[in-house]
């Protein structure tokens, strides 16, 4: 059993759903990305989600491309991602995921990508760009590091690509809960309930299920945990806070660590 089954079974056990944080890597600095896990898992967090940041991000709105631009200009590379990933590692007994784009996959070489990610402690990792229809290679050569390949799914998904993503997925699937990019919402769309709800049934006993994009609220993460799943991902309201506080690093930690603490009770 992965480290990230053993996560949800926990979670399940203690009729939980799980927080999934999102984390842009070398936002504001590679070493301060350790110190924002650190107060996140605090919080509660159950996972950390690392974001290698990218140049030309397809999946990420303007909150998490700004993280991003500021991490490549405080000098972040995927070897220091891995580097924040085994530092974490080290010191927290949770789960830890990379998410990044395939480019910088393919141009580390699939196997050499693994396996530097093994040695630093990641458990799974997502690719957003890399559709499962070509993903076998990788998906094999994951699994020989034993990491968890988490696919995802949007409200454009067919039932018959479902089937195949739901077969390619481990750890979770990955489902977006709102059309577009990445960014808090304020409301949760009576659409993705209903997208939700019917994912739900279709995941029940074979993989979990975790939902992102837009979601921000402590009353968002309740909604998409009572209509059937089993995580919700927060990403850009932790990267709000770390963009409004650049200036004051404890107040950042403090705020990261309560909202944190407020999403988890929603879980609950």
């Amino acid at each position: 059993m992965t480290a990230i089954a053993a996560t949800f079974r926990e979670l399940r056990q203690r009729n939980e759903g799980g927080l999934i944080a999102y984390v842009m890597a070398g936002d504001p600095t590679p070493n301060f990305t350790v110190k924002i896990a650190a107060a996140l898992i605090d919080g509660g967090a159950d996972i950390v989600e690392l974001g290698i940041p990218f140049s030309d991000p397809i999946a990420d709105g303007p909150t998490l491309q700004r993280a991003g631009v500021r991490a490549l200009l405080a000098g972040t590379t995927p070897k220091k991602v891995f580097d924040i990933a085994g530092e974490i590692k080290r010191v927290h007994d949770v789960p830890v995921i990379v998410m990044t784009y395939y480019n910088i996959v393919y141009q580390m070489g699939v196997e050499a990508f693994c396996s530097t990610a093994e040695k630093n402690g990641v458990n799974g990792v997502i690719t957003p760009d890399l559709p499962v229809e070509e993903a076998t290679l990788y998906k094999e050569i994951a699994m020989r590091y034993g990491l968890d390949t988490i696919f995802l799914a949007a409200q454009s998904t067919s039932e018959a690509r479902l089937e195949r993503l739901l077969h390619a997925s481990s750890g979770f699937l990955y489902l977006i809960s709102a059309n577009g990019v990445t960014g808090a919402r304020n409301i949760l769309e009576e659409e993705s309930i209903a997208f939700i709800k019917r994912t739900a049934t279709s995941t029940r006993g074979r993989v979990p299920l975790a939902v992102g994009f837009g979601l921000s609220l402590q009353s968002h993460v309740s909604q998409v945990i009572d209509n059937g799943a089993n995580a919700a991902i927060i990403g850009s309201a932790f990267s709000q806070i770390v963009e409004q506080n650049l200036g004051d690093s404890d107040q950042m930690l403090k705020m990261l660590r309560q909202r944190a603490q407020t999403l988890k009770r929603g879980l609950t």
